[in-house]
C-alpha cells in the first residue's frame, strides 16, 4: 500500500512537510512490545486502503527510531502509547492519545478528509472512465446508501443503472431530483433514459411477441425474442423467456450459454441475477 510509510530520519521532512501540503498525514507513535499499538495498526491499515489519495500513515517505531521519537515526543508533548497525530501543512491539527476504535479515529478523520460517499463518488466516475460498469455500480450504489439526498450521487448512479439496463432505477432516481437541482447534467442523463426507455419496446420485439403468441411452441422465436428483451436492456424478460425455452428442452443452440452471460451482465449481488441462477439449478440437478 503506497499510503503507508514507515517514519525515519530520512523521509521525515518528506512525510510531514511536503506530503502534509497535499494531503492528511496520520502520524502513529508505535511499539512493538504494546499489544494495543498492534490493534491499532490493523485499524489503521484497514482506513489508509480506503483513503489512497487523502491520507498518508507515517509509522513512527519507537523501539527501532528511538532518537526520532524522543525528538517528536518532546515536540508534541507524547504521554501514551499508540498516540495519533493528525498534521495538516506541516502543523498538527488533532491528537489522539492512548489506544483509539475505529470509530473514534473516522470521527477525527472526518474533520479533515473528504465524506465517505464523496471517494465512492470519486471512485464511481473512475471506473465509468475505465468501463468497468460492475464496479462503477457498486461504488455509486454504496454512495447512494451513505447519502441517498445527494443530487450528484443520484446522477451518476442514473448514468450507470442507465448503461446496465436497469431503466427504471435510473428513471426513479431522476424523478427524486428536485427541480431546483435539475441542471445541463440532469438533462443530459434524463435524455438518455427517454432514448432508452424508447427503444425498450422497438417494432421489431413488437412483432416478434405477435409471433411468439401465434406459435408458443417455437423454440427458436422464444430465443429471438429473448435477445431483442436483452438488446433493449429487458433482462429479467430476457430470462424468463429463455428459462421456459430451457424448461423444454436445455440444450437447444444458445439458450443456456445466453443465459449465463445476461446474468454474467449484470452487477455483482443483483437480486435478478440470483434469482434466475437458482431457478436454472432448479432444473439441472
Amino acid at each position: 500500500m503506497n499510503n503507508m510509510i514507515n517514519l525515519t530520519p530520512q523521509n521525515l521532512q518528506q512525510a510531514l512537510g511536503e506530503t502534509s501540503s497535499e494531503k492528511i498525514v496520520l502520524l502513529s507513535f508505535y511499539s512493538a512490545q504494546n499489544p494495543e499499538c498492534h490493534q491499532q495498526a490493523a485499524i489503521l491499515e484497514k482506513i489508509a486502503s480506503e483513503y489512497g489519495e487523502h491520507l498518508l500513515v507515517a509509522t513512527l517505531d519507537c523501539d527501532v527510531e528511538q532518537a526520532l521519537a524522543s525528538q517528536l515526543a518532546q515536540q508534541i508533548g507524547l504521554q501514551a502509547l499508540p498516540t495519533l497525530v493528525l498534521l495538516k501543512d506541516a502543523a498538527p491539527v488533532d491528537m489522539l492519545p492512548g489506544a483509539q476504535s475505529e470509530q473514534q479515529i473516522r470521527d477525527a478523520l472526518a474533520k479533515h478528509l473528504p465524506a465517505q460517499h464523496e471517494l465512492l463518488l470519486e471512485q464511481a466516475k473512475q471506473a465509468l472512465i475505465n468501463q468497468d460498469l460492475n464496479n462503477a455500480f457498486n461504488y455509486a450504489k454504496k454512495a447512494y446508501e451513505l447519502d441517498p439526498s445527494h443530487t450528484r450521487v443520484k446522477l451518476v448512479l442514473a448514468d450507470i443503472c442507465i448503461q446496465i439496463h436497469k431503466l427504471d432505477d435510473a428513471q426513479a432516481l431522476l424523478d427524486s431530483v428536485d427541480e431546483s437541482e435539475r441542471d445541463a447534467y440532469f438533462t443530459n442523463i434524463k435524455a438518455k433514459c427517454e432514448q432508452a426507455l424508447a427503444a425498450t419496446d422497438s417494432p421489431e420485439i413488437k412483432a416478434l411477441q405477435v409471433k411468439v403468441e401465434k406459435y408458443p411452441n417455437d423454440l427458436e422465436i422464444k430465443l429471438e425474442l429473448s435477445n431483442a428483451f436483452n438488446g433493449a436492456g429487458r433482462k429479467e424478460e430476457a430470462l424468463e423467456l429463455l428459462f421456459n425455452v430451457l424448461k423444454k428442452d436445455l440444450n437447444f443452440a444458445d439458450a443456456k450459454p445466453t443465459y449465463l452471460e445476461i446474468i454474467a451482465s449484470l452487477p455483482d449481488g443483483d437480486a435478478l441475477a440470483s434469482k434466475y441462477r437458482r431457478k436454472l439449478y432448479s432444473i439441472l440437478y
